[in-house]
């Protein structure tokens, strides 16, 4: 900010609190809107019918991607961030991403088409774990460096430790529903598919074994 800037919020009597910002956008515009390229690459699997391509091992991978990555957001809700959750963080960050590239490597070699639009889906599902967590690294700087020094000299730095400012039962609600309808529901609903699809096919191969057994005979 210039300081001309500072000087006209400053003469104005506008104040920033910087640090509320960032968690109001974390809390109620990134994590809310995480939820739309998961819907829209639901969508996707459905359209190029993932149950009759990769199946149920793409739709197996999904369902470890999610969590990994509901994992520490469940975490950071309830707890404080200090050195042992921003490694969980990290980690599950670091493993999201080769799971990833495991998931497009598992949809290319079963000649499932990754169009263009599934891809740039990808690159949002990808991004914004990193553009939380950062941030979240941003409002606790103290913690990072206390993870940077391996947490000496801070009793609770690997032990989850309750938020000192619980968040609300309706956003935690809220949420929880969120994640129900847009997540556990639509993806639930693909691997029961993929799961179905993998049955017939079996059955049609032991009908056909059976059928070609008996007209050898």
């Amino acid at each position: 900010m210039r300081r001309d800037q500072a000087a006209e919020i400053a003469a104005t009597g506008v104040t920033v609190d910087v640090g509320d910002a960032t968690t109001r956008y974390l809390l109620y515009g990134l994590l809310p809107g995480w939820f739309v390229p998961g819907l829209a690459d639901w969508l996707m699997h459905r359209r190029t019918r993932i149950e009759d391509t990769a199946g149920t091992k793409e739709s197996l991978i999904h369902s470890l991607m999610m969590a990994e990555v509901g994992l520490p957001i469940a975490l950071t809700l309830r707890y404080e961030v200090n050195p042992l959750l921003l490694t969980v963080q990290l980690g599950a960050a670091a493993v999201h991403e080769a799971t990833a590239l495991w998931d497009v490597r598992t949809a290319v070699d079963s000649d499932r088409e990754v169009k263009p639009v599934e891809q740039h889906i990808h690159s949002f599902l990808e991004s914004l774990p990193f553009g939380g967590l950062s941030a979240l690294m941003c409002l606790h700087a103290d913690q990072v460096r206390s993870l940077l020094r391996g947490g000496r000299g801070d009793p609770n730095a690997w032990r989850l430790v309750p938020r000192r400012r619980p968040l609300s039962p309706g956003y935690l609600a809220g949420i929880g529903v969120a994640i129900g309808a847009c997540v556990l529901l639509p993806y639930g609903e693909e691997l029961l598919r993929c799961r179905r699809a993998a049955r017939a096919r079996k059955k049609r191969a032991r009908d056909s074994a059976r059928w070609r057994a008996t007209d050898g005979r």
